[in-house]
Parts: C-alpha cells; sequence; structure tokens
C-alpha cells in the first residue's frame, strides 16, 4: 500500500476528533472522503501530514512508519498537501510561489517548474503576478502546481472546488486524470462538491464522528438516500 492507516486518533487539545481512522490506498489509486460537516475530514488530512499529531494508532507510507513525523520529513519522503483555502503566499509572484514549492524538487529549479508548467499552461501567463491578484480558481491552481513542484507521490487534497468557477473545476478534473496517467499520482481527495469527487475517485469512504463508517461506489453517492443519511449534502 501506498498509505496504510490503523486506529488513528488525533484531535485539538483535550478534544478529539479522530477515534479510529482505518484506511489503505494502493499506488495511483484515487479515494474521495465524504461527510457532514464537523466529522473530522479536514483534521484527518492534518493528521496524515503531520500537523496533528496522532495521539494512538499507526501510520506507514510507502512502507515507512509515519506516525511520529514531522511534516517536513513526511515531506521528503513524498507526502504532497493542498490545504482548504490554498495558502499560496499573496505578495509572492506565481513564479515565487512556484519557486518555494522546489525546496524539494529532485531536478534544477527551472527544470521543475516547466515540467510542472506544462500541465497548468493557465499558469504560464501568469508568472509575474502576485498570487494575491489571482481570482479563486487560479490561487487553486496555483496551489496544486506549487504542490507538484516537490514530486510527491501522494497528495492529500482538501476541499479544491471551494469558492471556483466551473471553468477551472473542469480544468483541474482534466488536469489530475493526466497527471494520474503520466505520473501515477495517488490521492486522497476532501471534497463537498459531489460531482467532481464522483469524476475522480476510484472509491469513496465516508467519515462519521471521526471514524470511517462505510465505503462506496462513486456511482453510490448519486443515491439520495445515502447522501441524506451520511453526507447531508445534495448533488
Amino acid at each position: 500500500m501506498m498509505l496504510d492507516v490503523s486506529g488513528l486518533c488525533a484531535g485539538y487539545g483535550q478534544i478529539p476528533i479522530l477515534t479510529g481512522i482505518d484506511l489503505a490506498v494502493s499506488p495511483g489509486g484515487f479515494v474521495g472522503v465524504l461527510g457532514h460537516n464537523g466529522m473530522g475530514k479536514t483534521t484527518l488530512l492534518k493528521a496524515l501530514m503531520g500537523y496533528l499529531p496522532a495521539t494512538a494508532g499507526r501510520v506507514r507510507f510507502d512502507g515507512t512508519d509515519i506516525t511520529h513525523l514531522p511534516p517536513a520529513s513526511r515531506a521528503k519522503l513524498g507526502l504532497g498537501y493542498v490545504p482548504q483555502g490554498r495558502d499560496i503566499f499573496s505578495s509572492l509572484s506565481v513564479h515565487e510561489n512556484l519557486r518555494m514549492g522546489c525546496l524539494l524538487a529532485k531536478t534544477d529549479e527551472s527544470t521543475t517548474i516547466e515540467r510542472v508548467l506544462s500541465d497548468f499552461p493557465r499558469l504560464t501567463r501568469l508568472l509575474d503576478r502576485p498570487g494575491g491578484a489571482l481570482s479563486g480558481g487560479e490561487q487553486q491552481l496555483l496551489a496544486l502546481a506549487r504542490c507538484l513542484c516537490g514530486s510527491p507521490k501522494l497528495i492529500l487534497l482538501d476541499e479544491p472546488t471551494e469558492g471556483i468557477q466551473p471553468s477551472i473545476v473542469d480544468e483541474i478534473i482534466e488536469t489530475l486524470h493526466k497527471l494520474r496517467q503520466t505520473q501515477a499520482l495517488t490521492m486522497i481527495l476532501v471534497e463537498q462538491d459531489l460531482h467532481f469527487i464522483a469524476d475522480l475517485a476510484d472509491t469513496v469512504l465516508i467519515i462519521q464522528k471521526g471514524t470511517i463508517t462505510r465505503e462506496v461506489t462513486p456511482q453510490q453517492i448519486s443515491d439520495p438516500a445515502l447522501i441524506a443519511e451520511f453526507v447531508g449534502m445534495g448533488p
């Protein structure tokens, strides 16, 4: 398995959020995570990246136990993270943001940026523009491209369609499909847009009260009864 998680518990201070997460992701797999707000979706990604310490359980990534490693060490092993809200450097240019992503690059900086931009043609005309001057959709593309500059094996992607225009949502879907084919990318995707997650995920995990309670196919998430009971959102 590219990622093997067993009994993972984590939270904020004395407040437990994850109460025993078990999941496994094979190389090249795209796994979606759905659930009501407050059920632990974002907390799960933060715990996998190491921003929240595990209070119990184990996380193995590509054969290495990373349960207690800091985020930088996980990133060096090939774990990438695109957080909710993008977290780009708004005062830096697009090119400078990409340079920041190259700190873990396995090739020289210019080669890495050129390679990544080949999959993000929209960004090539924006290289000198400050990140904060981009639209929400362009910022999301930049956040994803910056993450890819580190050549991750697995990306943790949190709410990528939040507040962005439909045309760029389609562009992100197309880009991720292409990256999966050309780079054997693996991904865990937290998303509220059911069409987006159904288009990308091989399997969808339902999270309730900090634990994975069910695994469904992308086709099943169009079932109104399942949506109402386990997800709490419309298609």
